[in-house]
């Protein structure tokens, strides 16, 4: 598994499509094909899974609770990797968990159900079909 880290990449994954979702993330896919374009090609060199995770400041505050987070989808994706077609996956935040019910930013009851939403969110994109964006 390769990681996305160019925002070039970032931003032609988040052009492709919405793969699925959950209550707190979402998953975004882009086929890997040959590209007639030099540059296009530059943007992933070889056909692999490639996984980013974007966590946003403003549904994550603390630097730590955004780090925590994307070593939970970088954990979880490597679990999921083999069953995940060639192509470059997207894992965005987007919404923020309750402080209230997380008073702690980096807590093993928060790494839990991150991890458990996370890994509903890449069994369903197993299951679930793949259709091309228009």
């Amino acid at each position: 598994m390769r990681r996305l880290k160019t925002r070039a990449q970032f931003q032609a994954v988040l052009g492709g499509i919405t793969v699925s979702k959950t209550a707190h993330f979402a998953l975004h896919a882009r086929a890997l094909t040959v590209a007639s374009d030099v540059s296009e090609a530059l943007l992933f060199p070889e056909p692999a899974v490639w996984l980013g995770a974007m966590v946003p400041k403003r549904w994550a505050k603390r630097a730590v609770t955004r780090n925590t987070i994307k070593r939970q989808i970088y954990n979880v994706g490597i679990e999921f990797s083999t069953g995940l077609e060639p192509r470059a996956h997207l894992v965005r935040l987007r919404s923020g968990f309750d402080r209230a019910q997380f008073p702690s930013a980096t807590s093993d009851a928060l790494k839990a159900a991150v991890r458990s939403e996370l890994q509903q969110l890449f069994a369903r994109a197993r299951t679930s079909p793949v259709v091309a964006k228009p």
